[in-house]
């Protein structure tokens, strides 16, 4: 039996849209144990009803990329059992898709005799999920700068994320799909709002560097997604603001959302109340809690 825990991750970072990747210590845990017939999935945790539908091997995306690690390894077990503890919410912005995936292979490479290492295991992630921005940081831990080009490994850079930053998560009953906030992007971005992108893009990467987090208010300003994403989100400008009356060092969304991230040196709980409150003016249900990143990544915990 290996048990595997994989962090949550926010994407994007305002600025850095499809570059950077921080991961969270908020945890899916995938427990697998060879046997001698069969795939059986079990869920466990708040999220087990909801997954139920998840439970048949061709459909669950752990099953899928432990599959897709032994066909590359040659290993054939006959049976697995998976237990699997998903703390991280489903579309939501927080990365879930791609811990599935993590957690998957490095269940299997450690069943299988871990043969292949990180980059290896990257590689293999990413095709299945087509951006690094989320299994990266899930993967290495801390925030993750990735820069992939088609047909190319991609180039992944680790930092350690200031020990004072704390990251306060807003996440709404409603879900967002990935794929209809792609849609909404232009295909085409004016040369002065890809220029503000790049400006402030290298001010996050300073402001990471320097442990200055006075910088991440204006670090976190973008032109390229969140504009148009935002409409996809009800009452997300006003949630926005009140975590920035609240005392929020900057906001944005969490990946593609509809969760909000507020980054914060302080506790965080009146910037969640803030937020919290602010999403109940829209007859939205929502939930805060205050994380700090996680600096590990995906690993092996038994």
């Amino acid at each position: 039996m290996v048990k595997v825990k994989v962090p949550a991750t926010t994407a994007n970072m305002g600025a850095g849209f499809d570059v950077f990747g921080l991961a969270l210590d908020l945890y899916n845990y995938v427990e697998l144990t060879e046997t001698d017939y069969g795939i059986i999935i079990e869920n466990e945790g708040a999220l087990a009803a909801k997954l139920a539908g998840l439970a048949k091997p061709e459909y669950n995306l752990v099953n899928r990329s432990a599959q897709a690690l032994f066909s590359v390894v040659g290993y054939k077990p006959k049976g697995l059992t998976w237990v699997l503890a998903n703390n991280i919410p489903f579309s939501r912005g927080l990365g879930s898709s791609a811990a599935g995936i993590v957690g998957g292979l490095l269940a299997a490479n450690a069943i299988s005799g871990n043969y292949l290492n990180k980059e290896e295991l990257l590689k293999l992630a990413l095709e299945m999920e087509k951006h690094p921005d989320n299994v990266a940081p899930a993967l290495y831990g801390g925030f993750v700068i990735s820069c992939r080009k088609e047909d190319s490994p991609p180039s992944v850079v680790r930092l350690l994320p200031p020990a004072a930053l704390k990251v306060v998560v807003a996440i709404p009953d409603f879900y967002l799909s990935t794929k209809i906030s792609r849609e909404v992007l232009p295909k085409e971005v004016s040369l002065k709002d890809a220029v503000c992108n790049v400006q402030n893009a290298a001010l996050l990467v300073v402001a990471m560097c320097k442990g200055d987090l006075t910088l991440l208010n204006q670090a976190m300003e973008d032109k390229l997604h969140q504009p148009y994403r935002f409409p996809l989100v009800k009452g997300g400008k006003e949630v926005l603001a009140a975590a920035k009356e609240a005392g929020a060092l900057s906001v944005s969304l969490s990946g593609s959302g509809p969760a909000l991230v507020a980054y914060t040196d302080g506790d965080g709980k009146a910037i969640g109340e803030a937020m919290v409150q602010a999403w109940q003016k829209f007859n939205v249900e929502a939930k805060a809690i205050t994380l700090k990143p996680d600096l590990t990544g995906a690993a092996v915990v038994a």
